[in-house]
């Protein structure tokens, strides 16, 4: 099946020691609404592995069915004179008590990306993942993706590692690509990562096209946060405010909380 979907990737800062605070607040709390009222999933939120990048950070994606539910989606929250949802106030005031700010990207899937719910379906999950942000020079991201399902994808695949999410970064003139990969654990990582230094025979061929496109790699490590739908295989429900992390959030003026 051809993925449609268009998805909100985020970067976000964190006040202090409150990553689990907010990564509970988005994924109980958020979801749910997000899901009845803008049709908008939630394909991940990770915590990042600092020795691999910034820290203390979260990465959020976010799936729209398409393009249409992206329009929707802002309409929805930009109408009010605020630029916020007014029914979400008491929401934004407790996630802004978490968060410093961050980073938002729009991107598109590769055709055979697959969705959040097909990931569900097939029971995909990893004990850690890598998040790579490539850079080409401009014009030089959908090629370089078209490549990856011929090449790397493959090779990644005889180190134990599932491709979740490729993706174009849109509102640029095409130099930026992003790659969302499952390790079923940390040790095929380790052996990934080795192999990716020396160059092995069957990783050669996709690190020849990076050259070649002069593409730059920036790849981090990451885990799921407790209510992410890859480790629950499900969307998170409004069941699960009580049974992980902190007190039920129940401000939301909602009918159906």
């Amino acid at each position: 099946m051809t993925n449609d979907c268009v998805y909100i990737h985020e970067f976000i800062d964190i006040h202090g020691a409150n990553r689990a605070n907010y990564m509970h607040h988005m994924t109980a709390n958020w979801c749910p609404e997000a899901r009845d009222e803008r049709s908008q999933l939630c394909f991940g939120v990770w915590g990042t592995v600092g020795s691999t990048g910034r820290w203390p950070e979260v990465v959020n994606l976010w799936e729209l069915p398409n393009w249409h539910g992206l329009v929707s989606d802002f309409r929805h929250e930009l109408t009010s004179p605020s630029m916020q949802d007014p029914l979400l106030a008491a929401w934004w005031a407790q996630a802004a008590t978490y968060r410093r700010g961050g980073t938002d990207r729009i991107i598109v899937p590769e055709p055979w990306s697959p969705t959040i719910t097909e990931l569900n379906e097939q029971r995909i999950r990893g004990e850690v993942y890598a998040h790579e942000l490539i850079t080409t020079p401009p014009g030089g991201a959908a090629r370089l993706l078209a490549s990856y399902a011929n090449l790397a994808k493959p090779a990644f695949e005889s180190f134990g590692v599932t491709t979740i999410g490729a993706f174009r970064v849109a509102m640029i003139n095409d130099y930026e690509a992003i790659v969302i990969t499952a390790f079923e654990n940390w040790e095929s990582w380790s052996e990934f990562e080795q192999a990716w230094l020396r160059r092995s025979a069957s990783l050669a061929p996709w690190l020849d096209v990076i050259g070649a496109a002069e593409a730059r790699v920036a790849r981090g490590l990451m885990v799921d946060a407790p209510l992410s739908p890859l480790r629950l295989g499900r969307q998170p429900e409004r069941s699960d405010r009580s049974d992980h992390g902190p007190p039920p959030f129940d401000a939301v003026s909602n009918p159906g909380t």
